[in-house]
C-alpha cells in the first residue's frame, strides 16, 4: 500500500469490501469526542485493575494486529490528505486531519496500554507526532477560515510540509514499535524455557512475517533468523520444529534473512533436519519449505548458494525420498517445489536425480491422483523434468515411465476453478511441457514415441487455437518450438498448409500469424 513514508510495512489480506468496512468500523469512532475523551482516565484513583483487564483481553498477536490496522488507517488518511490538498478541498482536508489526529492519540494510547516497556526515543516520538498532529489541526482550521486566495496558496506549502513531517514522525515511530516488538518476541524466545511461551510467541512472530516484506526486514535486523535456527537445534523443541521452520521460510523471502541464514549455517541445519529419520513427515515438509523460498530463482541474492552446494547431494537425496513417500498432496507439493527450484541453478542437481531414479518417482507420483493433484504441483514436476531433459539420458527414462504421454497430456492443462494464479500455473504447465518435448525429440526414440501418440495434430492444435493455450504467448512459442523439432523428424506428418504456415517460416513470422488468428465459432 503506497503512501508517504510508509510504503511497505503496511499488509492488507485480500477480504470482501464489506467485510473491511466493518472491522475498520470500530475504529472509526467520533473524531472529535474521541479527542477530548482520549487521554481522561476513567478511574480518579489510579486503579490499575481496569487497566489488566483491558490489557489481558487480547493477546500480544491481537494487539499487533490492531496496532497495523490503525496504522493502515493512518496511512491511507495521510495519504488522502495529500490528494485532497492537491485539489485544495480544505473542508475535506481539516475534516480528514481532524480523524487523523484522532487515529495518532488512539494508537498511541492503546499501544502505550498494551506495552510496559517503551523506549525514551519512543516516547520522544510520541510526543513529537502528538504535537505535530495538534499543529497540524491548528493549521488546516485556519486555512478553511481564511478567504484570502493568495494568502491561502502562501498557506498550502506550509501545510504540505506539515503534513510530510507528520508522515516522516509516524513512520519512525511505527518502525520503531515494530522493531521493538520483535525484539520482545525474540527475548521471549532466546530466554524462555517453556514449550506454550516459546511456541505463543513464534506464533506472534509468524503472524508478524506475513505482514509483509518489511515486517520480515525489521525481524531479520534484530536476529531472528538466528533465534529461530537456534530452537531447531535443540530437542527439547522438537514439537515446534515445523511451526518454527515456517516462520523461517517467511522471513527468509527478504535479503537481511538470507544473510542471516547464512551466518548461523542455517543450510547445515536444514540438511541435518532432512536427513533425520527420526523427525516428523511436518517437519520434514517445512524444512523442504525453507529450502524452496532460499533456492526460488526469483531471488536477485544468491550469495548464500555457496554454502548450499556443498549440502546439495544429501539435501536432494532427502527430497527425493520425501516425494517418494509423501503421504499428501501438500508434502509432496513442498518437496518437488524444492526440488525444481534446485535444478535452475547447478546442472548437477540434475546428475545427482538421474542417479536417484527421481524421474521414475515423479512420473509415478503423477498417475497418482491424490498425489498429484494440483497444477501447481504438476508445474513443479515438469520443471524438473525440463530441467532434467537438457541431459541426454534422461530420454531412455522418460520413455520408460510413459513420460511422453505425461507431457502430452500436460500440454492441455486447464484450471477448474478460474483462479488467475491457477490460470498461470496451468499456462506454466504447458509451457514447460512443451519445452520438454522440443528438448527431448532431439533423441530419435523420443520423436517417434511423440509422433505415434499423434503428438503433431496436438501440437498444431494450440498454435492455431488461442483458448486451448490459455491465451498465452508463451505457450505458443514452446509449441511452434516442439512442433518444427517433430516435424524434422516426420515431415510427411503435416498437412501442406500448416507446413506453410507453422514450419517453413521463420519463428517469429509463425508467431504472430497465430496471434492474429481469429478463432472460428461456426
Amino acid at each position: 500500500l503506497p503512501c508517504l513514508s510508509l510504503p511497505s510495512s503496511m499488509h492488507l489480506i485480500q477480504v470482501d469490501s464489506v467485510q473491511r468496512w466493518m472491522e475498520d468500523l470500530k475504529l472509526m469512532t467520533d473524531c472529535e469526542c474521541m479527542c477530548i475523551l482520549q487521554s481522561k482516565p476513567i478511574s480518579m484513583d489510579k486503579d490499575e485493575q481496569n487497566e489488566l483487564i483491558l490489557s489481558s483481553q487480547y493477546s500480544t498477536c491481537d494487539h499487533l494486529q490492531l496496532l497495523l490496522k490503525r496504522a493502515w488507517i493512518i496511512s491511507t488518511e495521510l495519504t488522502r490528505i495529500a490528494q485532497k490538498l492537491e485539489k485544495s478541498r480544505w473542508q475535506r482536508v481539516h475534516s480528514m486531519t481532524v480523524r487523523v489526529n484522532c487515529h495518532v492519540r488512539s494508537m498511541v494510547n492503546e499501544y502505550n496500554t498494551f506495552t510496559r516497556s517503551s523506549s525514551e526515543e519512543m516516547r520522544q516520538l510520541e510526543k513529537l507526532l502528538i504535537d505535530k498532529c495538534s499543529e497540524f489541526t491548528t493549521f488546516t482550521e485556519r486555512c478553511l477560515q481564511t478567504e484570502d486566495k493568495e494568502m491561502l496558496k502562501s498557506m498550502k506549502s506550509c501545510v504540505n510540509e506539515t503534513l510530510t513531517t507528520v508522515a516522516q514522525y509516524f513512520g519512525q515511530l511505527i518502525e520503531l514499535v515494530l522493531a521493538h516488538e520483535a525484539q520482545n518476541l525474540l527475548r521471549q524466545i532466546e530466554l524462555s524455557g517453556s514449550v506454550y511461551v516459546t511456541d505463543s510467541a513464534i506464533s506472534s512472530l509468524f503472524s508478524l512475517a506475513q505482514e509483509g516484506a518489511h515486517l520480515c526486514r525489521i525481524i531479520a535486523k534484530e536476529g531472528g533468523v538466528a533465534a529461530l535456527f537456534k530452537i531447531c537445534r535443540q530437542d527439547f523443541f522438537r514439537c515446534l520444529y515445523p511451526q518454527t521452520l515456517r516462520t523461517l521460510a517467511s522471513i527468509c523471502c527478504v535479503e537481511e534473512g538470507m544473510h542471516q541464514l547464512e551466518k548461523v549455517d542455517g543450510i547445515l541445519c536444514l540438511a541435518d533436519i532432512l536427513t533425520d529419520n527420526s523427525h516428523s513427515e511436518a517437519t520434514h515438509a517445512e524444512a523442504a519449505a525453507v529450502i524452496a523460498q532460499i533456492t526460488s530463482p526469483h531471488l536477485t541474492f544468491t550469495q548464500h548458494l555457496s554454502s548450499f552446494l556443498e549440502n546439495m547431494e544429501e539435501i536432494v537425496t532427502a527430497l527425493v525420498k520425501l516425494c517418494q513417500e509423501a503421504s499428501s498432496g501438500e508434502v509432496f507439493l513442498l518437496a518437488s517445489a524444492a526440488l525444481a527450484n534446485i535444478t535452475f541453478f547447478d546442472t548437477m542437481a540434475c546428475e545427482i536425480l538421474l542417479q536417484l531414479d527421481a524421474m521414475k518417482i515423479l512420473l509415478a507420483a503423477c498417475s497418482d491422483k491424490h498425489m498429484v493433484d494440483t497444477p501447481y504441483s504438476r508445474d513443479q514436476v515438469v520443471t524438473i523434468l525440463a530441467n532434467m531433459s537438457v541431459l541426454d539420458q534422461c530420454a531412455s527414462e522418460i520413455i520408460q515411465g510413459n513420460g511422453v504421454q505425461l507431457l502430452m497430456e500436460m500440454l492441455f492443462e486447464k484450471s477448474s476453478s478460474g483462479n488467475p494464479a491457477e490460470v498461470a500455473a496451468c499456462e506454466r504447465v504447458q509451457q514447460k511441457s512443451a519445452v520438454t518435448l522440443a528438448r527431448l525429440s532431439r533423441d530419435p526414440e523420443v520423436a517417434d514415441a511423440a509422433i505415434k501418440l499423434s503428438c503433431i495434430p496436438l501440437l498444431i492444435k494450440l498454435c492455431r487455437s488461442p483458448t486451448e493455450r490459455n491465451n498465452s504467448d508463451s505457450v505458443l512459442v514452446a509449441c511452434l518450438a516442439a512442433l518444427r523439432r517433430l516435424a524434422v523428424m516426420s515431415p510427411d506428418g503435416l498437412e501442406d498448409s500448416d507446413f506453410q504456415q507453422l514450419v517453413k517460416p521463420r519463428l517469429v513470422d509463425s508467431f504472430l500469424l497465430c496471434t492474429n488468428m481469429e478463432e472460428s465459432f461456426v
